[in-house]
């Protein structure tokens, strides 16, 4: 006899409280003697005179577990309640559009609350054979990108860059123009003045219509920042399994693996490269192959920032991103001091699926240009010390009559939008035949 749905969910349902005592009060994490929960339950700690802390449990041990507070510990004594609360999932929706959240989907614009029906469900990574190779073109409006770095509706790029040469501008360049249904940006550990002015300036009328943002502040708890990511990942999916083509935002990557060391090493993981734990790097492939285009239904293509120490990019954070993305956009700090913008470097950089998203022309186009700029850049020196002699070298030649219209292609300001199929033309145009 089949079993009436009701049945199945009182099967499934916990009736039973869990609950634990408080330990110990840390200024990163709580320990308690429960409540007996997996990892990544929600919990609420008591504390004296206010509300109940929330906690996210990030370590189990034999007779303990490990709470790191989403909004710090304060008022927290030993001997406090802490009681499993596993349905606080926050909201996923059309009704988070046009609106600024926190990481538990609380407002952070003023607007009131968000009526929405349905709790961020975890989803699992769709199976290997069920995620497709992107076969349309991702449109952003910026020439530097579709023109030399093509990409597609599902792809995953990195944007590599050290401190203050253009990372965030850029990406709210393309979410304020870049071709797609649905946009979640999510900002992790930035500053709250940019934070505010990337949701009041950065983004057009049009644009916040069908974006949500998600944000948690430098100075908010590693479990919220952390949080973050997952929260602007569950929204991502629920849209993509509707059929739609979601862009994602990620800014930054680099701090979203600081939160994660800091959560790991209060958990007791053992520190390895730059104290990173290994709780990291398993956690950054995940994050990525949970992104893409899937068989039968929708993608979610992400844009991920990676804040580099230096312009070598050999930080563990950056090497471990460069071999799991579908590819690498690298700004640098030398063209950003000449006023570029965007200060994309491109003979170090790549998309991995440019050359199956384009046609003849504008492939050979693209490599007639990026080699030009290699050429250049290699013979820079002999060039403006006057050493080379023109004729020496067709290559150099050639290099040196392309490089002012390619410069011209390349700059752009931040508030123009290039459709695609010009900007092919005028790449066509200033590589040459």
């Amino acid at each position: 006899m089949t079993a009436h749905p009701f049945l199945d969910r009182i099967r499934a349902a916990d009736l039973v409280e869990h609950v634990g005592r408080v330990r110990r009060v840390m200024p990163t994490y709580v320990e308690a003697d429960g409540p007996a929960a997996p990892l990544g339950t929600l919990c609420e700690i008591e504390r004296a005179g206010g509300a109940a802390a929330a906690a996210e449990i990030v370590g189990v041990h034999p007779g303990a577990v490990v709470l790191a507070p989403l909004d710090g510990a304060a008022g927290v004594l030993a001997g406090a309640r802490v009681i499993a609360r596993p349905a606080l999932t926050p909201p996923v929706g059309d009704a988070l559009l046009g609106r600024a959240v926190d990481a538990l989907g609380r407002p952070l614009d003023g607007l009131g609350s968000i009526l929405a029906g349905e709790g961020a469900s975890f989803r699992a990574a769709a199976a290997p054979l069920d995620r497709v190779t992107p076969s349309q073109v991702l449109e952003t409006g910026v020439r530097a990108i579709d023109g030399l770095l093509t990409l597609g509706r599902g792809q995953r790029i990195g944007v590599f860059a050290p401190a203050g040469v253009g990372k965030t501008s850029l990406t709210t360049q393309i979410a304020r123009q870049a071709d797609a249904d649905r946009c979640v940006v999510c900002l992790v550990g930035e500053r709250g003045r940019e934070v505010e002015a990337l949701w009041s300036k950065g983004l057009s009328k049009e644009a916040k219509a069908r974006t949500v943002l998600v944000a948690a502040t430098s100075d908010e708890t590693a479990a919220m920042r952390v949080r973050a990511g997952e929260y602007a990942l569950r929204l991502a999916e629920h849209w993509r399994a509707q059929g739609l083509h979601v862009l994602l935002l990620l800014d930054s990557v680099t701090r979203l693996a600081m939160a994660l060391r800091e959560i790991g090493l209060a958990a007791g993981e053992p520190p390895t490269v730059r104290a990173y734990t290994p709780g990291v790097f398993a956690a950054l492939p995940k994050l990525v192959e949970r992104c893409g285009a899937v068989r039968g239904g929708g993608a979610i293509t992400a844009i991920m920032t990676v804040l580099s120490e230096s312009e070598e990019i050999d930080d563990p954070i950056s090497e471990t991103m460069k071999s799991i993305l579908d590819g690498h956009v690298l700004l640098s700090r030398s063209l950003a001091e000449q006023g570029r913008f965007p200060a994309v470097d491109v003979p170090r950089s790549i998309s991995r699926l440019a050359a199956g998203l384009t046609d003849a022309p504008h492939k050979a186009a693209a490599v007639r240009a990026v080699e030009a700029l290699s050429t250049y850049e290699a013979s820079r020196t002999m060039i403006e010390a006057g050493i080379y002699v023109r004729g020496a070298s067709p290559e150099i030649d050639r290099a040196i009559d392309r490089r002012p219209g390619l410069i011209g292609f390349l700059r752009q300001s931040a508030d123009e939008c290039m459709p695609f199929a010009a900007t092919r033309e005028a790449l066509l145009r200033a590589a040459g035949g």
